[in-house]
């Protein structure tokens, strides 16, 4: 469960953002390892909004089917194939504005995305605020202006922070159409946060 934290306190909460060696690694690997990090965005001028990372899926490259690099290089996958800690954020369905954490040296397009976080600052927030990736994006306030920015520094960066006590591990959500990789193992969330999103069952994996 995220600690008790008052707004004087983030900063050294937060310490230094992970480095970009952290990212330069398969996003199956690096997505389990971000379950308890720190997600801030640094608005100018204001206080920074904050929320854990409890919930993530892996996307590993033009070979995974339910990644948007299956299909190549395109005006719209470009910022996959950036450097590792960049940010991809999309829109979806025409509302909702997703954000994705870009692995591996540049060229390579894996990607995590981060699906719930749990609300640390401002303090006070309903813990479910951020129980999705549309959800999350609101509630601290990223949109498809930080496309391609580096995680590396404000404004957005990612804090270590408290490893989960238990992390299951599913097939990841809405992917039915990918085929074989509908199934694959790419969703982890921390067990005991009540943050974590709650899609329907048809919705996991093959469905």
């Amino acid at each position: 469960m995220v600690p008790d934290v008052h707004e004087t306190r983030i900063s050294a909460l937060l310490g230094a953002p992970l480095p970009e060696a952290f990212y330069r690694r398969s996003a199956d690997e690096v997505a389990p390892d971000l379950l308890g990090a720190y997600l801030a965005v640094h608005p100018a001028g204001q206080a920074p909004r904050v929320g854990r990372v409890v919930e993530v899926e892996a996307y590993v490259g033009e070979e995974d089917a339910a990644c948007h690099a299956h299909k190549g290089r395109t005006r719209r996958t470009a910022t996959l194939y950036g450097p590792p800690g960049t940010a991809y954020v999309y829109l979806v369905y025409g509302m909702h504005e997703l954000f994705n954490i870009v692995c591996q040296p540049e060229g390579v397009p894996h990607a995590v995305l981060v699906r719930a976080v749990e609300p640390v600052a401002p303090t006070g927030a309903d813990p479910r605020a951020a129980n999705g990736p549309g959800k999350l994006t609101r509630f601290l306030r990223i949109d498809r202006g930080h496309d391609g920015g580096s995680l590396l520094a404000p404004p957005i960066t990612l804090h270590p922070g408290p490893a989960p006590r238990r992390t299951v591990i599913t097939p990841r959500v809405g992917v039915a159409y990918s085929g074989r990789w509908a199934s694959a193992p790419l969703r982890y969330y921390d067990a005991d946060s009540p943050a974590v999103s709650r899609p329907p069952k048809g919705r996991v994996g093959s469905g």
